[in-house]
């Protein structure tokens, strides 16, 4: 059924209009060059296809605690969400719509809701308490699901990770790795033997998965 909730697509317009208004030019224009070039590329050529079968992962949970991508999922159809990691606003955008319209419907339907970032456990738990999501929060400590999937983003360069620290943000710091490797944003919904049924990319980090292209995707796997 379709969400009649602001897309996060008007959002991440806010989003944008916000940073243009604060951020020094050189900044901007660097975050700017390396939109368009993630544009540019695409979605990579790598992407696992639907029908793939998804394999177990080691992950951290919010409390620093091992788990897996199988213990999280507890056997169930899942929603997996892939995402940068605390300090990006896109993707707390996202992850606030997908608790408060996404949720609630997956449940009914017996599927799990889980994000899944490669920063360190810390982070995972102040993105569960600051967006106050009723969801699992891990960590994949060298971005092990990203490259199964094969949607891991390419290193943005030292120009970029000169402008992030501008702004006070070093992802090395932020990643359990220690490297500033990324997974492009990313929803995939995988059923209960564990394969891939349907997966959305956005090479664009400023851009998400709708709410309702999710939703429609479950509707099919019905």
């Amino acid at each position: 059924m379709p969400n009649s909730a602001p897309t996060i697509a008007e959002g991440s317009k806010q989003l944008a209009a916000a940073a243009a208004g604060h951020l020094p030019p050189e900044v901007l224009a660097t975050f700017g060059a390396l939109t368009e070039r993630l544009r540019e590329a695409g979605v990579p050529a790598g992407v696992a296809a639907p029908g793939s079968h998804v394999a177990d992962v080691d992950l951290v949970d919010s409390r620093g605690e091992a788990t897996s991508l199988y213990q999280v999922t507890e056997g169930r159809a899942s929603v997996i969400v892939l995402y940068r990691g605390v300090w990006c606003p896109y993707c707390n955008l996202a992850l606030r719509q997908y608790s408060e319209h996404l949720l609630e419907p997956l449940a009914e339907r017996d599927i799990v809701l889980v994000a899944v970032s490669p920063q360190k456990p810390d982070g995972s738990l102040s993105m569960q308490e600051k967006n106050d999501l009723a969801f699992p929060v891990v960590s994949d400590a060298g971005n092990s699901l990203a490259k199964q999937l094969g949607v891991l983003m390419p290193s943005v360069g030292e120009e970029v990770l000169t402008a992030q620290r501008q702004l006070g943000l070093d992802v090395r710091k932020a990643n359990a790795d220690g490297t500033e490797y990324l997974p492009m944003p990313t929803v995939a919904l995988v059923d209960s033997d564990h394969q891939l049924r349907w997966i959305d990319v956005h090479p664009d980090f400023t851009t998400r998965t709708e709410v309702d292209e999710v939703l429609h995707a479950v509707e099919a796997l019905a």
